[in-house]
């Protein structure tokens, strides 16, 4: 039996798919390690600095709402391309020093994160049906490490390269320029011959637990990112002390995310694992935030397991609840559009929550209703259901949707 000679290629599709993915969280997650240098340098308050947590996932939330017209116009694979192009020249942007360029990079860079963020399940679902619960969890835990890059090194950086906050900022430009680079093989243009209709997920309830359960979970990943190390240093850790566990954090969220996803995709539906992780991220959160410190690794280890679980559950529910390929690019705009723009709510209200009080109790109440608020959604998103996007085609079956190379065959239910 002869070889298949689309396997060597898929292989570099997964490695350049996940390539995209590290670099779709160190332009968020740097900046809390180095949101006190920061205020410090530029003279930021409190209020500016929550504004500055809140943009990037405002921005994802209408980066999101582009995705859809992008795929119909030019296909998702040159979308891809398109994304990590505007993510490298926000990243470079923020380089320039200024509280302009840091708030006009952070935006720029989180539109481009958010076209990628809706286009990574397309495709998976498109290219590994056979595996969507394994790749979904590569990618996820791709993703995550690349948060524990940028909230690990953020500190060290500025301090090696003595350029300040703003070079310690710009240096994640490399390798996303580097990841837009090894995509150019991939990024062509196509048409979807089958688009998703916005008009029907909107009107599908399914649809609209899955975008609460992506939205609440993504609020308290965001507060996470933004606010933790402030959190820490609050409790007397030192700032790179506090980079080090935030790096701790999101480096626990890889094996969290890719654990849940494999296996949460097994299951026939995933209301268990929806109810243990959310929970498991809550109880996490209180033991760091107000724990003693002999807790704070244990503490951070569950939390970041928590937090990667959660995105890993999120995404996963995209790709199981999603009728095709076409059904999956359009959930995915809905969950991480409207997901993000509430999304943004969650870190803003921490930070007004802190400002108000002066500690952490009124935000640490807050950050455990967002997370039993994100149970109860998941209790509906998570029973074995499908959602379509795509309107029947009274002439027969539709073509396969998003129209790029197919590699593994009719896409499967699970």
């Amino acid at each position: 039996m002869s070889a298949d000679p689309a396997a060597p290629r898929r292989v570099l599709l997964a490695l350049a798919l996940m390539l995209v993915a590290f670099n779709l969280r160190p332009a968020l997650s740097s900046v809390g390690p180095l949101l006190a240098t920061i205020r410090d340098g530029t003279g930021l308050g409190a209020g500016g600095a929550a504004i500055l947590t809140t943009l990037p996932v405002l921005c994802l939330g209408i980066a999101c709402a582009l995705a859809a017209p992008l795929i119909r116009r030019i296909g998702p694979d040159l979308a891809v391309l398109l994304g990590s192009t505007i993510l490298a020249a926000g990243l470079a942007l923020r380089g320039l020093g200024g509280l302009v360029p840091l708030f006009a990079g952070t935006a720029l860079a989180a539109i481009g994160i958010g076209l990628d963020n809706v286009l990574l399940p397309a495709l998976v679902k498109r290219d590994f049906a056979a595996s969507g619960g394994l790749m979904t969890g590569l990618y996820t835990m791709t993703l995550c490490l690349g948060a524990a890059a940028g909230a690990g090194a953020s500190v060290p950086v500025e301090h090696a390269l003595g350029g300040g906050w703003p070079s310690a900022l710009a240096v994640w430009a490399l390798p996303a320029l580097v990841s837009a680079f090894l995509w150019i093989p991939f990024a062509r243009r196509t048409h979807a011959s089958a688009a998703p209709s916005a008009g029907r997920l909107l009107r599908n309830p399914l649809a609209w637990w899955v975008t609460g359960f992506m939205g609440l979970q993504s609020s308290l990943a965001y507060i996470l990112f933004g606010w933790l190390p402030l959190l820490l240093q609050g409790r007397g850790l030192s700032p790179l002390e506090a980079g080090l566990y935030a790096s701790l954090t999101t480096l626990v969220q890889a094996p969290g995310a890719l654990l849940t996803a494999m296996l949460a995709a097994r299951a026939r539906d995933q209301r268990g694992w929806i109810v243990a992780i959310a929970g498991l991220t809550a109880a996490a959160f209180l033991a760091l935030a107000f724990g003693s410190a002999s807790l704070r690794i244990p503490a951070a280890c569950a939390l970041g397991f928590g937090i990667g679980g959660c995105f890993g559950l999120g995404l996963t529910l995209i790709v199981l609840r999603a009728a095709d390929a076409a059904s999956a690019a359009g959930l995915s705009a809905m969950a991480q559009g409207i997901g993000y723009a509430g999304a943004c709510l969650g870190p803003l209200a921490f930070g007004l929550a802190h400002e108000a009080t002066g500690g952490w109790a009124v935000p640490g109440t807050l950050f455990v209703g967002i997370a039993t608020a994100a149970i109860l959604f998941g209790l509906a998103a998570g029973r074995d259901r499908k959602v379509s996007a795509v309107a029947p085609d009274p002439r027969g079956p539709a073509a396969e949707p998003l129209g790029a190379f197919q590699t593994s065959g009719p896409a499967s239910g699970s």
